[in-house]
């Protein structure tokens, strides 16, 4: 088995991380300071085809594997995580979601301008009284003629505030539970729509996160994705190469914190000596390095077995828990040896335990992955 990167995967990270190092990384502290969403940035990725990494040349993407995706949103991470989860919605869940379920007729509207940049996309599960139990929805889109009338509360939408499309689950048959939910395609601007103001967030505050409110809301049937009452069964397959986008996110913060905690040991003295020759902060050192290759490793397996069209609901699983994990370590340790400077904003390594506490969060909770691996386990066994 060889784990080198090809000749491909090397030019790509180290195209996407001169980029982040030099457009990304150095309005990182003031973006999250500000909660500036990085206008400028979002174009370039476009332009960069990398809002679509995986979707096919047809449809506007870039035409790539998983395991390419996974190595450029870990270096757009490893410089500002809010920056990759904007990324990671559009590719992960929207575009995936349209390219693997959505008709050519709604690929040729929608996937193709939010695969090449041209447009942005919001992916809108979760409600106020349905988050990891996402099968309980209240927002209802009712039948009348040639549209549905959806009307209902969404919140925790990334991107919400400054997408132009939205992929919305709704209630169809409120008899039949998880049975009854249907997916749609939504326009930013229809009759109806609004949006809520974005929430103040610990981490990934250059980002936006908004509820989004649906009054009576026309949606064309054709807009409907697949029949109904098969959205929530879409809903489970897109998250579970979601989970894979969130994982590499998580390693991102985790060498970005392995790397400023390397580079402040080394010139950090105390005693007489730089901080890296005491044993205590070497150790600390070994364990981030050791933990954040094997989360990059458990993330490589999952976008492997996607790409070869295995069952990833479990690998994919592995990686997020573990990797979100070791990124929350990973964080705490490094703001750990920074001491007392690495508890004040000017450094920017607190912003790394922000924003990695949210990895452990959404897209599924460390909780509901352990729940899908032990589930997978007790099928197998």
């Amino acid at each position: 088995m060889n784990f080198n990167l090809t000749e491909e995967q090397s030019l790509l990270r180290q195209t996407v991380r001169q980029f982040a190092e030099e457009m990304i990384a150095p309005g990182a502290i003031e973006r999250d300071e500000t909660k500036t969403w990085p206008e400028d940035i979002v174009r370039q990725l476009g332009e960069m085809g990398l809002l679509g990494m995986m979707v096919p040349e047809q449809w506007g993407g870039a035409g790539m594997d998983t395991v390419l995706y996974t190595i450029a949103l870990e270096e757009v991470c490893r410089a500002d995580a809010s920056v990759g989860v904007i990324m990671s919605v559009n590719n992960s869940l929207v575009c995936s979601l349209l390219d693997a379920f959505g008709t050519d007729d709604q690929k040729g509207k929608y996937l193709t301008p939010l695969a090449s940049g041209g447009q942005l996309g919001a992916f809108s599960l979760s409600e106020p009284q349905a988050g990891s139990d996402a099968s309980h929805l209240l927002c209802r889109a009712t039948l009348d003629g040639d549209v549905y009338r959806v009307s209902g509360t969404k919140n925790w939408v990334s991107n919400g505030e400054h997408c132009n499309v939205v992929l919305l689950f709704a209630v169809t048959d409120p008899e039949l539970g998880y049975k009854g939910v249907s997916c749609f395609i939504v326009e930013k601007g229809w009759q109806g729509f609004s949006v809520g103001k974005p929430e103040d967030k610990l981490g990934i505050r250059s980002s936006d996160t908004t509820e989004l409110y649906f009054d009576d809301m026309p949606v064309p049937v054709a807009n409907r994705i697949g029949a109904e009452g098969e959205g929530f069964r879409v809903a489970l397959a897109t998250l579970d190469g979601g989970r894979i986008g969130i994982a590499a996110q998580a390693v991102g913060i985790a060498q970005a914190a392995l790397d400023h905690a390397l580079d402040y040991a080394q010139q950090r003295e105390q005693f007489g000596r730089p901080i890296v020759d005491f044993q205590a902060i070497q150790f600390k050192l070994a364990d981030m390095a050791t933990e954040t290759e094997a989360a990059r490793l458990l993330v490589r397996q999952a976008a492997f077995v996607k790409d070869q069209g295995g069952a990833v609901s479990s690998p994919a699983a592995m990686a997020k828990v573990f990797a979100s994990e070791v990124a929350m370590r990973a964080a705490t340790q490094c703001v750990q040896i920074h001491g007392g400077y690495g508890y004040i904003r000017e450094t920017g390594v607190e912003r790394l335990m922000r924003d990695a506490k949210i990895t452990q969060i959404y897209e599924g909770t460390s909780e509901i992955q352990r729940v899908v691996i032990a589930r997978d386990l007790q099928r197998k066994g």
